[in-house]
C-alpha cells in the first residue's frame, strides 16, 4: 500500500492553468492521516533496519493485481485533477524519471 499526498502552493501548473481557483481564506492548508502505521526500513549509519529474511519484508515486493490496478485507474480518471507526469509545460526538457515507470501489468 502506498500513500500519495501533496500540498501545492497554487502556482499555475498546480491549478490546471488557473482553472482551479485557490480560496486563500481557508489557509493554512494541512493534510493528516488517521490510523496510518508506517512499516518501513530505516537507513541509518550505513545499514538498514530491514532483515535479510524475504518473508519478513514481503510488503516490499507487493504488487496490485489486475482488478485493483483497474480500480486505481478508474479513481485516477475520475478524481485526479493534476498529473505532473503529463505537464509538458512544467517540464519542457523532459519528464522526471518516475514518470516513465510502467504502472500497468
Amino acid at each position: 500500500m502506498r500513500i500519495y499526498s501533496s500540498l501545492w502552493n497554487a502556482d499555475d501548473w498546480a491549478t490546471r492553468g488557473g482553472l482551479v481557483k485557490t480560496d486563500w481564506s481557508h489557509a493554512p492548508f494541512t493534510a493528516s492521516y488517521r490510523n496510518f502505521v508506517a512499516n518501513a526500513c530505516v537507513w541509518s549509519s550505513g545499514s538498514s533496519s530491514c532483515t535479510n529474511d524475504p518473508s519478513a519484508n514481503a510488503w516490499l515486493n507487493a504488487e496490485l493485481d489486475k482488478t485493483t490496478q483497474e480500480r486505481l485507474k478508474w479513481v485516477q480518471q475520475n478524481y485526479m485533477i493534476y498529473n505532473y507526469c503529463s505537464d509538458s509545460k512544467r517540464f519542457p526538457q523532459g519528464f522526471p524519471p518516475e514518470c516513465t515507470i510502467n504502472t500497468t501489468a
